[in-house]
Formats: C-alpha cells, structure tokens, sequence
C-alpha cells in the first residue's frame, strides 16, 4: 500500500486525535497538538495519509463502492480528510542541539501491522538527518515490547530506565537512543533496512 508522507497541518488535527484515543491511554487533546504545530520551534510532525479515490464506485468492486460511501459519510463532519488524504499515522520529533528526540509515533488500527510504523520510523530517521541531528532518543513503555523490536531493529539502543515517567500509571519508561546516525555503520544498516521495506511493502510517495 502506497502511502503519503507530508507535514502535519492544522486540519488533520481531529483525525490525529483520533488516531491517538485509539493508540495511548493519557492521549494528547487537540490543544496539545495545535501549540506543537503553532508555537513549539523545536517540534516537527509529519503525518501519513492514503488517498480517497473520488469515483471508487464508478464500475468498481463491492468494496470501493464501500469505500465511496465512507467517503460521503465523512465529507460531511469534521474528520474529512483535507484534499481526500486520510490520516492513518503520524510521528512527531524534537530538535535540541545536535538531538532528535522522537516523542510520538501511532497508527490507526485498520493499519497496523501493513508496515506503516516502520515506514513512520524512516520517515522519522530521514528528517532527523536532514536537520543534521546526531543522535535519535525516545521514551516507550516497558510493556510495550513490539515498538522496543521496532527500535531495536533500527539501531536504537536501551541506555537508561525513567522511573514513573508515564503518569497515567506510573509505569517505567525505557529510554533508548541511537549511536550517531551520520556514522557509516548506522548509515549501512539503515538503508539496508529500508530497502528490505521497500521491497516488502512497496516504495513510498515522498
């Protein structure tokens, strides 16, 4: 499946706040991420969206005249998606120094395990790179033992533990980071993996 990798805007606000209900038990409001995108200078968030085809019924299958239907039914409430983009993911980074620290990456449902989080992560290593960040850090929960293989694959490693840092629970948070990500050795095996992304899930739209 074929994804779009945009910034985030204003509009795809409600679809990301859905998206995070879904995802977090202490989810960020809409006000969170409206400052995140207005006024925090160091944060950077992306989305990523598929599109909704505007003649899906037109001689199509049971399924796309679904799809068109949906599409209708949304048209008509706050969540459209903005120029017939769908949001189905979105991650968010911060900028300090020569540090990227990755705060949230999620998913909807429906497109969970179709190569999206790792896609997100890329996306997420890319832009880090881009702006000349050294090293990658994030927090994730010690019950979450499917994002930290996610990590660990793509070169992040365990360096410390936050004690109580998720207040919802008062669950531990790992902390993990990345050596530096201009290094050959980082370099190497990140584009190998993206190229086994690439070949298993199909090359993405930019």
């Amino acid at each position: 499946m074929a994804y779009i990798i945009r910034p985030m805007r204003l509009e795809d606000i409600s679809q990301v706040v859905q998206i995070e209900r879904e995802s977090f038990p202490a989810p960020w409001s809409a006000t969170n991420f409206r400052y995140e995108l207005l006024f925090n200078r160091t944060a950077r968030y992306f989305v990523a969206c598929v599109p909704l085809p505007e003649n899906a019924a037109k001689g199509g299958s049971r399924l796309d005249a679904l799809i068109s239907r949906v599409q209708r039914l949304f048209s008509k409430s706050e969540e459209q998606a903005i120029d017939n983009q769908w949001v189905v993911g979105y991650a968010g980074l911060w900028f300090m120094s020569d540090e990227a620290h990755l705060t949230t990456i999620a998913v909807r449902e429906t497109y969970q395990r179709l190569g999206l989080g790792a896609l997100l992560l890329i996306s997420a290593i890319e832009l880090a790179r881009e702006r000349n960040a050294q090293f990658i850090t994030l927090e994730v929960r010690l019950a979450n033992v499917a994002a930290q293989a996610l990590y660990t694959k793509y070169g992040f490693t365990e360096i410390g533990i936050r004690r109580g840092y998720y207040y919802d629970t008062g669950e531990d948070a790992l902390l993990m980071t990345t050596e530096k990500i201009t290094s050959a050795s980082f370099e190497g095996q990140f584009q190998r993996l993206k190229q086994a992304h690439a070949e298993r899930w199909g090359r993405q739209n930019p």
